[in-house]
């Protein structure tokens, strides 16, 4: 089952970062479908958070689309060449969002191989932001697209996590963030990845 646009509208990103590990994430890109279980991801909670992009209510051009209602992607280059795909979530205005960290491919393998320059698909392949938009096809261009759309979806496919294969720790690369930093909003499962 897709999710809906309703999914993204709660105001607890920590409980749709912890939900959406085992959900189905996919892509449809020049007609072919690409897709993976979510393994790894990251919570931001917007204005309060030193390690958000929108901390202290921060408005740019990069940024913007995380202010949007949830249920549209924020995708933005990293290090000028790492595109990093984010769920926007909440109401209009109030920029919380989830990092995509890791997926375990199950959908167009083949293609992955292709968009990565690998030869076989490793335990790892998609372990990193960079490498999950890049297994994925997505870039820049893709900001701004709806979580629901027939270029970019995700599923419930029934798959538990459960609890004891979970794990609750400090974010990745958000030094700067001081005190924030700390925060075990990064949530790991696994299970192959």
């Amino acid at each position: 089952m897709r999710l809906t646009k309703d999914y993204f509208l709660t105001d607890d990103v920590l409980g749709i970062a912890r939900d959406l590990l085992g959900k189905y994430l996919f892509t449809k890109v020049d007609g072919q479908l690409t897709g993976g279980v979510i393994c790894e991801v990251e919570a931001y909670m917007g204005t309060g958070d030193r390690a958000s992009h929108a901390y202290g209510g921060r408005r740019t051009r990069r940024n913007e689309m995380m202010y949007h209602e949830g249920g549209v992607a924020y995708v933005y280059l990293c290090y000028g060449m790492h595109h990093l795909l984010n769920f926007v979530t909440n109401v209009d205005g109030v920029p919380d969002a989830v990092l995509i960290r890791g997926i375990m491919p199950t959908h167009g393998e083949e293609l992955m191989l292709q968009r990565t320059g690998k030869r076989k698909i490793t335990p790892d392949i998609g372990i990193g932001p960079g490498k999950v938009s890049k297994l994925l096809g997505l870039t820049v261009a893709d900001n701004g697209l709806s979580l629901c759309s027939d270029t970019l979806w995700i599923e419930d496919r029934g798959l538990i996590i459960p609890e004891n294969i979970v794990e609750s720790t400090p974010r990745i690369g958000v030094d700067y963030a001081g005190e924030d930093a700390l925060l075990p909003y990064r949530f790991v499962t696994r299970f192959g990845c």
